[in-house]
């Protein structure tokens, strides 16, 4: 077998992500005398995609074993790769020791912490990034500012916002969108909508973000309006859209308006709805008191409820006193669990 059809074995089976195929098994035992670093680079990726973490350490055994796992190249999948399996101990202990600290990796342990809610974290490696001078990308700065929000620190998310502007990512939408997210989450809805307003490229993420900032403020006429207008221009709503639009609705008690929208769904992007507007619906639904339609919806729903939508529906039963109702909801609960035990 040449390495390099074996390579190109390797670079289709990741295609097809079929990271326990053979070529997983002939990479534990491969022989040194195959060019091995961008093969077990290649495999690397792959269990980074599929995050199949027992594959990723049988990899980085195979890697000490060859004595190749001190290589700056297989360090830094490897890093990235533990990071991908949120194996964040892992990602760290093996950065400390990388003598090559590529801008990616470090936006790959920030993307890492902030995703898991590690923002502190996140944003201490940040820090040190600058201490470094270590050159940022266009893909450094949204989970910073996505720390930023979960920590409630709009001081901070102004200065990094004054980053994104000295470096030129005000006209990237990825960036644009992160702070509009941290400034509606720390409340500063007048320095969202301006983010918002001067963007030149608005995606459908954008308006979600903008909409959502005002739901979640108890701004819900603002949100409609500017669904609206998203319609007007042409935008295309997506499922996160109608999502914000239900939570709206909810929080605001405006049922009828939240049917109209749920019917939406398939007019508008001619997909069923999923479990996240179910969910919105029965907690809105629920709210409103109308436990027994909340049920209704739920057993006429052609997807699998899972078990934070019946204990969503259980906890409008709690609330409202509908011990009948509850008490169906638990023995589905139960069903569930028992069935899911017995796999």
């Amino acid at each position: 077998l040449k390495a390099v059809d074996f390579q190109e074995e390797t670079a289709c089976s990741i295609q097809l992500s079929c990271v326990n195929s053979p070529c997983l098994a002939f990479a534990l035992i491969m022989p040194a005398t195959l060019d091995i670093i961008p093969l077990c680079a290649t495999l690397l990726d792959a269990c980074s995609s599929a995050k199949t973490l027992q594959n990723l350490k049988r990899l980085h055994c195979r890697t000490i074993i060859l004595g190749i796992s001190h290589h700056d190249f297989i360090r830094t999948k490897l890093v990235s790769s533990y990071a991908s399996c949120a194996q964040l101990h892992h990602a760290n202990v093996l950065f400390s020791f990388a003598t090559r600290q590529p801008t990616f990796l470090f936006n790959t342990l920030i993307r890492a912490h902030a995703s898991l809610g590690l923002f502190s974290h996140s944003l201490f490696i940040f820090h040190q990034m600058l201490i470094i001078g270590k050159s940022i990308d266009r893909y450094t700065l949204p989970p910073v500012l996505k720390s930023c929000a979960g920590l409630s620190a709009l001081r901070l998310g102004r200065q990094v916002h004054g980053i994104v502007l000295v470096n030129g990512f005000a006209l990237d939408t990825t960036n644009s969108n992160a702070l509009i997210t941290m400034y509606a989450k720390c409340g500063d809805l007048v320095n969202a909508r301006k983010v918002f307003d001067e963007m030149s490229v608005k995606n459908e993420i954008s308006w979600s973000a903008m909409m959502a900032g005002y739901g979640m403020n108890g701004m819900f006429n603002e949100v409609f309006e500017l669904f609206e207008r998203m319609v007007e221009v042409g935008e295309r709503p997506d499922g996160v859209t109608f999502t914000v639009l239900l939570t709206a609705c909810s929080h605001g008690g405006l049922i009828e308006r939240g049917k109209e929208y749920f019917e939406m769904i398939e007019r508008r992007l001619g997909v069923r709805p999923g479990l996240e507007h179910y969910t919105s619906m029965v907690d809105m639904l629920g709210r409103a008191g109308q436990v027994e339609e909340a049920e209704k919806l739920i057993l006429e729903m052609e997807v699998e409820p899972d078990e934070a939508l019946w204990g969503a529906l259980l906890g409008a039963c709690r609330i409202h006193g509908k011990v009948e109702v509850a008490e169906r909801v638990a023995e589905k609960v139960y069903e569930k669990r028992r069935g899911v035990a017995s796999m």
